[in-house]
């Protein structure tokens, strides 16, 4: 009789606390901002990309995606090849969606059916997750030097030219 007793008022305060939980919880906005880098943050993150990519003796192509994923800055070099737009953008968006550097992921999907094998996701080093203030807000690709470690170096010096910006922005 005293279990029963004891599921009877557990049952009695589950139902009445339910209600009283449900009018604290806020609702839900009706827009969501999103933050955005401008035109000129991304600009600037690509164009020192390349350039430190050209003191390595390289050519490369550098993307910039926005939170959505959509290119927002393209830039290739002259001499770069034309299958770099493609690898760039496509690190690019696979940092901003694992919210990681590529180069963690390299072996991270190896299995036949993996989510490795979705098309548009580059698992090969030279992508970078770009954020502020802690939320992701974009992604940085760079795709054309002779190895990954260049590419990533160069990514990362896009991402340091802008980073102080970016924590000092209001969000």
């Amino acid at each position: 009789m005293h279990k029963r007793s004891l599921l009877m008022i557990a049952g009695l305060i589950l139902t009445t606390a339910g209600p009283v939980l449900a009018e604290e919880e806020e609702p839900q906005p009706v827009l969501v901002p999103i933050p955005r880098m401008s035109l000129d943050t991304a600009l600037n993150a690509a164009q020192a990309a390349i350039d430190t990519c050209r003191k390595e003796g390289v050519q490369v192509a550098v993307t910039i995606v926005d939170r959505g994923g959509h290119p927002q800055v393209v830039l290739r070099d002259v001499l770069a090849m034309d299958l770099t737009l493609a690898i760039s953008r496509n690190k690019a968006y696979t940092a901003l969606s694992f919210n990681t550097p590529t180069s963690q992921l390299a072996q991270r999907f190896t299995s036949p059916f993996s989510v490795g094998k979705t098309p548009g996701l580059v698992f090969s080093t030279g992508g970078l997750p770009i954020q502020a203030s802690g939320a992701i807000i974009g992604g940085i690709g760079v795709s054309g030097a002779p190895s990954g470690e260049t590419d990533e170096k160069c990514a990362q010096a896009g991402l340091d030219a802008i980073q102080d910006d970016l924590e000092m922005a209001e969000m």
